[in-house]
């Protein structure tokens, strides 16, 4: 029988303790304020299930009809067009495209329908090898920004999709 000396069993329960209170946050959420002479608001909600995030949002002063939907990468909504925000959050280096495309940037979220009354729902589930909220991971979405656009992604404009100017923006807090 091996006998382990007490300092490394120590060290290892230690290193166990510490990557438990690494875990990453398991939901997240933007609450969207209007970038300068806008109303859009709304709020995004991100939860984290196994190899999974789930993004529900719900946005609300819209003109009616088809917006792009974005995650950026600075969560910085200071700036009054939004423009502190940056551009899309691309941890993987990838071209601009639709959230079905093979390849496309984490953040590209495709585009929110506003129904006549200016309200605009989206469910999308996205693996969290592209986006998640694993701390230390390249494409934790935690501190970044969300954008809501005035035209919608046309999923070919690169960088952007063509999405015009900001309507909205928040920044996504653990919960």
């Amino acid at each position: 029988m091996r006998v382990i000396p007490m300092s490394r069993l120590l060290a290892a329960i230690l290193a166990l303790a510490a990557a438990s209170l690494a875990q990453a946050a398991t939901t997240a959420q933007a609450d969207l304020k209007p970038t300068q002479g806008n109303n859009v608001n709304g709020w995004v909600r991100f939860n984290q299930q196994g190899d999974q995030l789930q993004i529900d949002a719900e946005v609300t002063g819209l003109a009616p009809g088809v917006h792009g939907f974005h995650l950026h990468e600075k969560g910085d909504c200071s700036a009054p067009d939004g423009n502190s925000a940056g551009g899309h959050f691309n941890p993987g280096g990838h071209q601009h495209g639709g959230p079905s495309a093979p390849a496309h940037h984490g953040g590209d979220f495709g585009n929110l329908t506003a129904d006549a009354s200016g309200k605009a729902t989206l469910h999308l589930s996205v693996p969290t090898s592209q986006i998640s909220l694993n701390d230390g991971a390249p494409g934790n979405v935690v501190g970044r920004g969300v954008i809501v656009h005035a035209d919608a992604d046309d999923f070919v404009t690169q960088p952007t999709g063509n999405s015009g100017k900001r309507l909205a923006c928040g920044v996504v807090a653990a919960k």
